[in-house]
Order: C-alpha cells, then sequence, then structure tokens
C-alpha cells in the first residue's frame, strides 16, 4: 500500500479571519468562503490546504478542544522570490496587525528567514535562498 499525502488541515476558530491572513499571502480564496465551515484551496502537486472551523470538528467530534499551551506542532512556510521579499511579507504581515514572532534574518543554512503567527497561533515561516556569495 502506497498513501499519498493530499491535504493540510487546520481548525480555525475564525473562518473570515484565517482566511483574510492566507490572502494576504497570496492563496486564492473566494471572498464567499468566509462563511464555509469547510473550505479547500489548491496549492498544486495534487496537494491541497484546507480549513474547518472548529464547529465543524465538533459536529463529528464532539469532545474536540484545542490543543493545550502555546506550543504548536505544525508549521507553515512560504516561499519568497527574494529575500527582499521575505522583508516585504514581513512588513506587510506585522503592519496589517498580525503578530510577528521571529523578524527577518540571514539563516546559517542559506535563507533570509522570518517567522509570523496566523490568527489561530500557527506559526508561518517566510523564507528566501540568499545569494551566493
Amino acid at each position: 500500500m502506497k498513501l499519498t499525502p493530499a491535504v493540510i488541515e487546520l481548525v480555525v476558530s475564525e473562518m473570515p479571519a484565517a482566511l483574510a491572513f492566507y490572502r494576504r499571502l497570496g492563496l486564492d480564496v473566494p471572498p464567499e468562503a468566509d462563511t464555509a465551515p469547510h473550505v479547500e484551496v489548491e496549492l498544486g502537486g495534487g496537494m491541497r490546504l484546507a480549513f474547518d472551523t472548529e464547529d465543524t470538528i465538533r459536529s463529528f467530534n464532539p469532545d474536540w478542544s484545542p490543543p493545550p499551551g502555546t506550543g504548536h506542532r505544525v508549521a507553515l512556510a512560504f516561499a519568497c522570490d527574494s529575500p527582499a521579499e521575505v522583508d516585504q511579507a514581513w512588513a506587510d504581515l506585522t503592519n496589517a496587525g498580525y503578530q510577528g514572532h521571529l523578524p527577518p534574518w540571514d539563516a546559517f543554512w542559506g535563507m533570509r528567514y522570518a517567522v509570523v503567527y496566523d490568527p489561530d497561533g500557527t506559526p508561518i515561516d517566510l523564507f528566501a535562498a540568499l545569494a551566493s556569495a
């Protein structure tokens, strides 16, 4: 048996707030999705990013509750075209009121990197390769 990854699912507390954040990252999500209990966005290569409200999860798992604590177990990473675009994306998101976690820096592994949080506290990494020396 060969299983193929196909969907990354995020449970969100407020669909409109979550989708507004991910639209800023370039995902093509129609405005009418803001009122849906489940939304899927094609990422390419057969992958989809799905968003489910907490109420949707509770509709089939009544005992579900958000994980305790503030630690995360999942992070999403978005590639930028250049180190300058990492800085621009960071500025756009934090100026729009989203919480920055790690401001842009040149990482030792050869990338410009930054981390912001989506409205539900999921870390979102922004990265681009640094120019070769």
